[in-house]
């Protein structure tokens, strides 16, 4: 038998020293290679956008200016704001903007889009204002004109609310029916968020997608008001249809019928959990706050937007 001979600098305690940390290097660097992608795979940059709700006291122009300096660059057409004439402090009594609303002219729609634009934002929804009660084909009637609105708007959803009364979900059904592949046509997406009633828990959301039955018709998911109208745990409620969840409406609840407008992290959503679930799902954004702390004058409500937006950035960063 010949033996190698060692390096006259290595004696035999070296060598088996040295043998020993490579063989113990080589099985445990696998282990460092998974902790390494593990930690690179942590965290997404789903869009985070803001929603003018937490400003309606005021004009949608003090919204959009609460929502930029709130370091936002994306928003959505939610909440109907009250209208102020030129050097007012009083609105209009009985006037609202009219968003996307079937109501609104091309003039409006046009001035709409340049007062988002001036301010550096985007806008990526509009939320469809109907009432279901009536012949079924008005209600389609009214739906389409506000899907109109959405193109012309340049849009990328058009979010319903579902309905709360049983005797009108059948022209809900309908109506949503007709317009998801109305939608598509126009390059459209047409979703729906948890608001009770027939989108009340996954139960009645999957009933809904059911009932519908076009893949022009998805969530946007809101796990505030799962815990505000079903009092249930919104983690548990996405499971059985986080794979229909295209869009994520951000607000906390402390509990079934309290308070939405509230700080996150003060509440029962458990934010983590959700987006940990939503990313296994393949979701991508957006992210839209809703539900923030109004303050007693803007400013204040900026600031509390501007939170809000850094607590979700860090939970995104730790997913």
């Amino acid at each position: 038998m010949t033996y190698r001979k060692l390096p006259s600098s290595m004696n035999r305690r070296t060598f088996l020293q040295t043998t020993a940390a490579a063989v113990t290097a080589s099985a445990i660097s696998p282990l460092f290679q998974s902790a390494a992608a593990e930690s690179a795979a942590k965290g997404v940059s789903w869009p985070i956008g803001c929603f003018n709700r937490a400003w309606t006291k005021w004009s949608y122009d003090v919204a959009l200016d609460g929502i930029k300096a709130a370091g936002y660059k994306l928003t959505g057409l939610l909440s109907r704001h009250p209208i102020y004439p030129v050097g007012s402090t009083t609105p209009t009594p009985g006037q609202t903007e009219a968003f996307a609303g079937a109501e609104a002219t091309p003039e409006y729609l046009d001035a709409l889009h340049k007062r988002i634009a001036t301010r550096g934002l985007g806008v990526n929804m509009c939320a469809l204002r109907n009432r279901f009660s009536g012949p079924v084909a008005d209600v389609i009637k009214d739906v389409r004109a506000q899907i109109d609105h959405a193109k012309t708007l340049s849009l990328e959803f058009a979010l319903t609310f579902g309905v709360a009364n049983p005797s009108e979900y059948e022209n809900f059904f309908q109506s949503m029916s007709d317009a998801a592949a109305y939608a598509q046509e126009r390059g459209v997406k047409l979703v729906m968020k948890p608001h009770g009633g027939s989108s009340g828990s996954s139960e009645e959301i999957l009933a809904a997608l059911k009932k519908v039955n076009h893949p022009n018709f998805k969530i946007w998911y809101d796990a505030g008001n799962i815990v505000y109208y079903t009092g249930k745990d919104p983690v548990a409620e996405l499971e059985p249809i986080a794979q229909h969840v295209t869009g994520f409406c951000a607000k906390d609840c402390a509990g079934e019928k309290q308070e939405v407008m509230i700080q996150f992290g003060q509440g029962r959503v458990d934010f983590a959990g959700v987006f940990k679930k939503l990313k296994a799902a393949g979701f991508n954004g957006p992210i839209m706050v809703e539900g923030i702390a109004v303050g007693a004058t803007p400013e204040e409500t900026n600031t509390n937007a501007r939170k809000n937006r850094e607590f979700l950035e860090q939970t995104l960063a730790s997913i």
